[in-house]
């Protein structure tokens, strides 16, 4: 078995400082710069993405130094046979890398299903940074759930082979299903919600819920949030067994999955009006499962139980980047009616 070189009995403090550094610039994103209700501007997404990618590559590098500091002194680890603290740093700050590349590029999927759940029940341009940050907040706890979890299965070989096969069947379903309208409205979840909990038929300002003749309904907004979270859990099953496939260590899989989601309310505003300009990237996507899969299945018993994290960042980077590039060259015909009518019709 790998041996784990942060183990959460010797570092939970780190997992409390890092959601505490998470929920700190949470508090002073939604409590300062986006105190007041407006339409998030290009720019400023753009601006706010570099930040996020900043600090993503900013802890990574504190992280490397910490290894190059801290492993030396670990009686556990310099005692293993061929143990070289240097090369172990290094391979931690690849493996947060590749695991934050690859979930930044997954997050594409979820900006897709924003455009469409946005524009379903009519959200404003206003209030759709609110809802995100709210959809941020679950996300970032259901992914801790799913980690936890993850770092307890992928302890067993034949649940990581699972895992791997998996993956490469969602990929290989990725890449030659086509694709199809989504309509929110067809959720059986969201049925199942409207039936207990009254839903107004408009929105009441920037409101999850109104009390309305003495009865509590939610509003619109909550029901966009209420999707959105269910979305993510699904789009969550599929990207925390591929960072998995790629590092063994939790505290990688939990930070680079957490510094990807922070960003991807950024990248939301900035791609939303350009996202379809990218759609070969979904046969990209399909490639990395493909890839991650087998690295799982396969490639990590080939290369003698650790397939190179450098030759994954390259080969994963390369995928990405020639499906971009080819999305922007060999542009997609448009489409005569678009995929969703904007609506925000209810029944109480």
């Amino acid at each position: 078995m790998e041996t784990i070189l942060f183990p959460l009995a010797e570092y939970w403090w780190a997992y409390l400082a890092f959601t505490g550094l998470v929920l700190g610039l949470l508090a002073l994103d939604l409590g300062v710069f986006h105190r007041n209700a407006h339409e998030v501007t290009f720019r400023e997404a753009a601006t706010w993405s570099v930040v996020w990618i900043t600090l993503a590559l900013l802890f990574n590098f504190g992280l490397y130094q910490y290894a190059l500091w801290k492993l030396p002194q670990s009686p556990r680890l310099t005692s293993l046979p061929g143990f070289v603290p240097e090369a172990a740093a290094w391979q931690v700050a690849l493996e947060f890398l590749t695991g934050y590349v690859v979930e930044k590029s997954l997050a594409v999927d979820n900006i897709f299903v924003f455009v469409v759940v946005f524009s379903f029940f009519a959200i404003p341009a206003k209030y759709q940074h609110r809802v995100l940050f709210y959809g941020i907040l679950g996300a970032l706890f259901f992914r801790a759930v799913f980690i936890a979890l993850g770092s307890v299965l992928m302890q067993y070989h034949a649940i990581i082979l699972i895992f791997g096969a998996f993956l490469i069947f969602t990929g290989i379903k990725m890449m030659f299903t086509p694709e199809k309208p989504m309509n929110p409205e067809d959720n059986i979840l969201l049925k199942l919600f409207r039936k207990v909990v009254p839903v107004t038929p408009f929105l009441h300002g920037d409101k999850f819920f109104v009390k309305l003749n003495k009865v509590w309904a939610a509003t619109p907004l909550f029901v966009a949030l209420l999707f959105l979270e269910v979305t993510d859990i699904i789009f969550a099953v599929d990207s925390v067994p591929a960072i998995f496939a790629l590092t063994k260590e939790p505290f990688l899989v939990f930070t680079s999955n957490i510094f990807a989601i922070l960003g991807l309310r950024s990248m939301y505003f900035m791609l939303a009006g350009a996202v379809d300009k990218f759609h070969l990237l979904k046969y990209g996507l399909a490639l990395v499962l493909v890839f991650v899969g087998l690295k799982m299945v396969w490639l990590n018993d080939w290369f003698g139980g650790k397939f190179p994290i450098s030759l994954s960042l390259g080969i994963i980077g390369g995928i990405i980047t020639v499906s971009t590039v080819l999305s922007l060259l060999f542009p997609k015909a448009k489409d005569i009616e678009p995929v969703v009518q904007p609506t925000a019709r209810f029944t109480d």
